[in-house]
């Protein structure tokens, strides 16, 4: 794949735009950024651009379109838009960012040596959890790695702080990373919509953590949603693996038609909370391994004591078992596998401990973008709870939630757009109560609170309403919280 001198239009100019455009660049291709939005909305974004990038914002001219050698479109671009359909009836290829990251390792680089292996992490809950504890794992195994993904750090920009692309980047280019060596992997969180844009991505490693329903306000049904995310091993080979949950049905159901009509399979491993699979399974509160030929790892080895996994939950649960399985099999030392998950520590606005006050203990769980992630999040506690929840709705079935909400929610306070929804499926199982504002939510709460309670953020919504993103949300939630007062 030669880069230099080729027109590429990158389209989408949030953080994956920003690493696509700037590691093209580097490579001396000719590059155009595009945005629907106008300059002012992206002056943060802009202000990271390489010079020689040209920009077009505020509408999508056809010219920069059909004139491409290449495009490549951002994850939060919809695949159906008009001029990447005509681009594509013309024979210009469209590929999104994690394409072109995987392309670059390993169709542009001259072969000196050993390329990174990809070690992909997808699926609707828990995969940033996932992907953060696999890293963490194979940097105490001693790996070199790279994080990045959807997890908030562009592949391309984190490729491009490594020694990757040093021998064939344009002379005015190179940077002060030239000498840092190759990573051993690549550590990506995958959504759904990057993986709708792939042609040749192969992950050496792949899981599935759960497909619940979610963005089904832009695929058509469930079945379309899941398809996509089985796109993470539809490249993969005999000597790749995957790993899938056992105990969800839809992740199982999706992996076994596609994996009936594949020619050459990878091996399959499973994790579980409730069987004994070969893999990683718990039972009678020890976490196990059941993976053979491991070296040093025998057959039906213990790994951990359950209490003994830092980050707490059901759902965290999982997500250790799914990150030990990929480790281990990626060539992790099973000590290092151990030793991590009793260090972990988690990551910000998912199950996030703030504070105690007055006996009430506030979590922050605002990555909890969707009813599934709710749902376990509630099932991680004993005591009543205050939940705080609402934003923009992304066609959820609010209504799974009403056992859960009758059984553990003492009282339900709603914000945003999908207020008026939630409250019409589950206003008549607790005391509901609605609020104008983010501050009022979390001062009602503290209201209404008594000792021993929960204060709970997961919202089961986007948050794009009233925040920048979920994490703005997360973090608006912490300085409510620690504003309060005894």
């Amino acid at each position: 794949m030669t880069l230099k001198d080729k027109k590429i239009t990158v389209v989408g100019l949030a953080r994956s735009g920003v690493g696509a455009a700037n590691l093209l660049a580097r490579f001396g291709a000719l590059v155009t950024v595009n945005d629907k939005k106008g300059e002012d909305d992206l002056r943060k974004f802009v202000g990271q651009l390489s010079p020689s990038v040209h920009r077009v914002f505020g509408s999508h001219p056809d010219d920069i379109f059909m004139t491409a050698d290449m495009i490549v479109v951002s994850p939060g671009v919809p695949s159906d838009m008009p001029q990447l359909a005509r681009a594509g009836e013309r024979g210009i290829p469209v590929i999104g960012e994690l394409e072109l990251a995987y392309r670059i390792l390993n169709n542009t680089l001259p072969a000196s040596g050993p390329m990174p292996r990809f070690l992909g992490v997808t699926g609707t809950n828990g995969k940033s959890t996932t992907t953060a504890l696999l890293d963490f794992m194979m940097k105490k195994g001693g790996f070199r790695t790279v994080l990045g993904g959807n997890i908030g750090y562009a592949l391309t920009e984190e490729i491009a702080k490594t020694g990757v692309g040093r021998q064939v980047c344009i002379p005015e280019q190179k940077t002060e990373n030239a000498q840092l060596p190759t990573p051993d992997y690549i550590v990506a969180e995958i959504s759904s919509f990057q993986l709708e844009t792939i042609k040749e991505f192969r992950p050496q490693g792949a899981v599935i953590v759960n497909i619940t329903p979610d963005h089904l306000d832009r695929y058509h049904s469930l079945k379309e949603y899941g398809d996509a995310k089985a796109k993470i091993f539809e490249n993969q080979r005999g000597e790749d693996f995957l790993v899938l949950n056992r105990d969800d049905p839809e992740t199982m159901k999706v992996a076994t038609e596609k994996l009936a009509v594949k020619n050459e399979k990878p091996r399959v491993f499973s994790f579980s909370r409730h069987r004994e699979v070969e893999g990683i399974y718990s039972k009678s509160g020890v976490v196990y391994c059941t993976i053979p030929g491991l070296p040093h790892v025998s057959l039906s080895m213990p790994l951990v004591q359950a209490n003994e996994i830092r980050i707490k939950g059901v759902h965290n649960l999982e997500n250790a078992m799914a990150a030990s399985a990929m480790a281990l099999l990626a060539g992790c030392p099973a000590d290092a596998v151990t030793d991590s998950l009793r260090e972990f520590a988690g990551l910000e606005h998912r199950l996030e401990f703030i504070r105690e006050l007055d006996g009430v203990r506030y979590y922050n769980d605002s990555k909890g973008t969707n009813v599934a992630a709710v749902m376990k999040s509630l099932e991680s506690f004993s005591g009543p709870v205050i939940l705080i929840a609402g934003g923009r709705d992304k066609a959820g079935e609010f209504s799974l939630l009403k056992t859960l909400v009758k059984e553990k929610v003492k009282a339900l306070i709603l914000i945003g757009e999908a207020a008026e929804k939630i409250k019409k499926a589950l206003g008549d199982l607790t005391r509901t109560v609605m609020a104008g504002e983010f501050r009022e939510a979390v001062q009602i709460s503290r209201d209404i609170a008594a000792q021993g309670d929960v204060v709970l953020l997961s919202p089961a919504c986007a948050s794009f309403d009233m925040f920048e993103n979920f994490e703005d949300r997360g973090k608006q939630f912490k300085t409510f919280v620690s504003e309060l007062r005894a």
